[in-house]
């Protein structure tokens, strides 16, 4: 059965500019990676999970702070890994100079016996919808495109 993440795509207007809010993950693996590495706020959902709550729970832990507003359902996609995300859209003029990411513990370097810990998130950005294509993971580029057809349709 594959894993179910649950997450949000944030976004605002600045200027009249569409942007979006994406998160770049922590810790050695992405630490020298960036277009295609950048995701939405997300985590993965446990058995029976309302997902919407699991979502704004991500973003917290991912962001440090709480998400409200009028979320708006987008359609669920699947990642190359078989992972099924499911996100909602909400807008919002978070100041992420202020976020800061829960972490987690890994054995670095491998085999090394000693334990590092590590942000969840090293990197949190406000990107315009082209720069966003380029940066999310190639799956979750949906998420961007279907957001830009909701709005451009409003």
């Amino acid at each position: 059965m594959a894993l179910i993440s649950a997450g949000i795509l944030a976004w605002k207007r600045e200027d009249g500019v569409l942007k979006m809010l994406l998160v770049h993950p922590g810790g050695p693996f992405f630490a020298k990676k960036d277009e295609g590495a950048w995701s939405i706020p997300k985590g993965i959902c446990e058995a029976g999970e309302d997902l919407l709550v699991a979502a704004k729970r991500e973003y917290g832990e991912e962001l440090g702070s709480a998400i409200n507003g009028e979320f708006a359902t987008l359609e669920p996609i699947r990642q190359k890994g078989g992972k099924v995300v499911y996100a909602w859209a909400v807008e919002t003029t978070m100041d992420i100079t202020v976020s800061r990411s829960n972490t987690f513990s890994i054995e670095w370097p491998p085999k090394s016996g000693k334990m590092q810990e590590f942000p969840e998130v090293d990197k949190a950005e406000w990107f315009t919808v082209a720069e966003a294509k380029k940066k999310i993971n190639a799956a979750q580029s949906a998420f961007v495109a279907e957001l830009e057809d909701k709005l451009a349709a409003k």
